[in-house]
């Protein structure tokens, strides 16, 4: 089972930020979504050949999710 990860993903918009779609995902891999958006301004300004007049980026989770178990709650 692969753990918990982090990804960034450069965006390309239109102008006005509309119509965005995923450009690419950078290959580095943040253990915490904190790292992730500390590292933001740095990999957009890496990413400016994007071929689109906006870009931006995106940090999301990959990997698996593992919920907790517990004791159901009662409802009643």
């Amino acid at each position: 089972m692969e753990p918990l990860f982090y990804v960034m993903a450069i965006m390309g918009c239109g102008d006005g930020n509309t119509s965005c779609t995923e450009a690419r995902v950078i290959p580095a891999r943040y253990e915490t979504m904190a790292q992730c958006r500390a590292a933001l301004p740095d990999q957009l300004a890496q990413n400016t050949d994007v071929p689109y007049p906006m870009i931006g980026a995106n940090c999301r989770a990959q990997g698996q999710l593992m919920a907790k178990t517990g004791k159901a709650k009662s409802q009643g």
